[in-house]
C-alpha cells in the first residue's frame, strides 16, 4: 500500500518513476489538493523529441490524469545557451531560425500524450517570452545575487569538465540561473510550484525552488525520475539506427513498434510501467510470463506504446506488417543464419561485414553502398552510416535480424 495521499505520487511510486523529491509530505499534500501545477522544460536542440524524453512526458501525462495542470515549457531562450548538464563538451550554438523550426517540430510530440483543453488543460509556454526581455544588469542584480560560485562549481558536470581540463564557458555557467528563473516566472504567471525532470536535472531544479523561496517567500517542489538504461546497460532510445524519434516523419510507426518489440526480456515489465497506460494488474500478469510467452508481453508492450503515440490503427498495422515479414512459412527459424564469434560482437562488428557474412551482399563495399542507399535495416531499423557497428547488446531473442530491402532477411547469431 502506497504511503502517498495523492494519486499522482501513488501511481509514480508503483510504476517506479521516483528517484528524488523535495519536502515529501508537503509535496504529497500539494498534489492531493485543488489543481496543482507542474512543468518540465524541453530545449529545442532537434526538430523532434525522442524516446529518451518519454519518461518526462509520461510523468506529465500521469500528473494530468490525476487532476494536475501540466506546463510544457519550450526552451526558446535557454536553447540559445544549451544545457551543459551531463555534457562533456559544449553544445554547438543554434540560430534563432533553427530553434524556432525545432520548436515547431517538437510541439507535435505532445498532443498524443497531453490534453491542452478542458478544466486542467495543459499550458504550452516558451521561455524566450521572458528571457529575451531580460537585461544583463537585471539578471546579475535580481537573479545572480542569489547564487554562489561555491555551490555552482560543485555540480557534477562542472567538476568533471574542470578535472578533464575541458572548457566550461561563462555562457554555460549561466544556464542554472536561467532555468531557475524559468521556475520563478512560471510560479508568478501560473502558480506553478512543482518542477519535474530526470535526475540529471536535480541541481537545476533545486536552484529554481530555492530562488522562489528567497524572492517570493513561498515553497516550491522538485521531483525527478530515474535515468533509464536497458538491462544490458545501453542508453535508452539509442540504437544502431540512431535515436528513436517520436515524430512519424523521423521514425515510422512500424519502426517505432519494432523498437518496443525488440525490448530485452528483462526490461519488458519495467518498460510497461514507464511507457504505457497498462494497469498494475495487467503488467503483473505479463511479468509472470516465462520462456517463449515473453514474446506475447513484448507484442503487448509494442502495441500499447505505439498506440499511445500513433493511435490504435497504426499499432495494429505495425503488428500485422511484422507478422507478414515471416508469412508463408518464412518463420524466424527458417531465415538464413550466420554465426560470428561472440567476441566480435562485444568489440563491435561492422554492419557491412555482417551483411556479407549473412549473404545479403557479395562484398563489404556493396554492403556499404546498400547502407548509404537506406536499403539495410538492423532489427527492422534503417541504418545509414556505412561505418555503423553491431554490438552484443543488439541481440534480440538470441539473434540480430538483418534486412536488405523488403524481402531479403537474415539472422546473425553469436557462437
Amino acid at each position: 500500500m502506497s504511503q502517498y495521499k495523492s494519486e499522482f505520487l501513488h501511481e509514480l511510486s508503483w510504476r517506479g518513476f521516483i528517484k528524488q523529491m523535495t519536502h515529501e509530505a508537503e509535496l504529497d499534500a500539494y498534489c492531493a489538493s485543488g489543481t496543482p501545477v507542474a512543468y518540465i522544460g524541453f530545449d529545442a536542440t532537434a526538430d523532434s523529441l525522442h524516446v529518451g524524453h518519454l519518461m518526462s512526458i509520461m510523468m506529465l501525462r500521469i500528473f494530468q490524469r490525476h487532476g494536475g495542470r501540466p506546463i510544457t515549457l519550450m526552451g526558446g531562450g535557454t536553447t540559445k545557451i544549451g544545457d551543459p548538464t551531463d555534457k562533456e563538451k559544449s553544445r554547438p550554438l543554434l540560430t534563432n531560425d533553427q530553434i524556432n523550426a525545432n520548436i515547431a517540430g517538437i510541439k507535435k510530440a505532445f498532443d498524443p500524450y497531453i490534453n491542452y483543453a478542458g478544466p486542467n488543460g495543459a499550458i504550452m509556454a516558451n521561455n524566450a517570452d521572458w528571457l529575451d526581455k531580460l537585461g544583463y544588469i537585471d539578471v546579475l542584480r535580481d537573479i545572480g545575487v542569489h547564487f554562489t560560485i561555491n555551490t555552482m562549481v560543485k555540480q557534477d558536470t562542472v567538476a568533471r569538465r574542470l578535472e578533464a581540463e575541458q572548457p566550461y564557458t561563462f555562457l554555460e555557467f549561466n544556464y542554472l540561473l536561467l532555468q531557475s528563473y524559468d521556475f520563478l516566472e512560471l510560479f508568478r504567471r501560473h502558480g506553478c510550484r512543482l518542477q519535474l525532470g530526470g535526475s540529471d536535472q536535480w541541481g537545476n531544479i533545486l536552484g529554481g525552488a530555492d530562488l522562489i523561496h528567497k524572492i517570493e517567500g513561498q515553497q516550491a517542489f522538485g521531483l525527478t525520475s530515474h535515468l533509464i538504461t536497458t538491462a544490458s546497460g545501453a542508453k535508452m532510445g539509442k540504437t544502431v539506427g540512431g535515436a528513436v524519434w517520436l515524430n512519424a516523419e523521423r521514425k515510422s510507426p512500424y519502426e517505432y513498434w519494432q523498437f518496443w518489440r525488440n525490448t530485452e526480456d528483462a526490461d519488458v515489465g519495467r518498460f510497461m510501467r514507464f511507457f504505457t497506460d497498462l494497469s498494475q494488474e495487467e503488467i503483473v500478469r505479463f511479468e509472470a510470463l516465462k520462456g517463449a510467452e515473453i514474446n506475447d508481453a513484448k507484442i503487448a508492450l509494442a502495441n500499447a506504446a505505439t498506440a499511445l503515440l500513433h493511435g490504435d490503427a497504426a499499432a495494429q498495422e505495425a503488428e500485422a506488417a511484422a507478422k507478414a515479414v515471416f508469412s508463408a512459412g518464412a518463420s524466424a527459424d527458417a531465415l538464413p543464419t550466420a554465426t560470428v564469434p561472440h567476441a566480435e560482437l562485444e568489440a563491435g562488428l561492422l554492419v557491412a561485414a555482417a551483411c556479407t557474412a549473412a549473404g545479403l551482399s557479395k562484398s563489404n563495399g556493396e554492403a556499404r553502398r546498400l547502407i548509404e542507399q537506406g536499403a539495410i535495416k538492423v532489427n527492422d531499423e534503417a541504418v545509414t552510416d556505412p561505418n555503423a557497428k553491431l554490438w552484443a547488446s543488439d541481440m534480440k531473442d538470441g539473434a540480430i535480424k538483418l534486412s536488405a530491402g523488403k524481402k531479403r532477411h537474415a539472422l546473425i547469431k553469436a557462437g
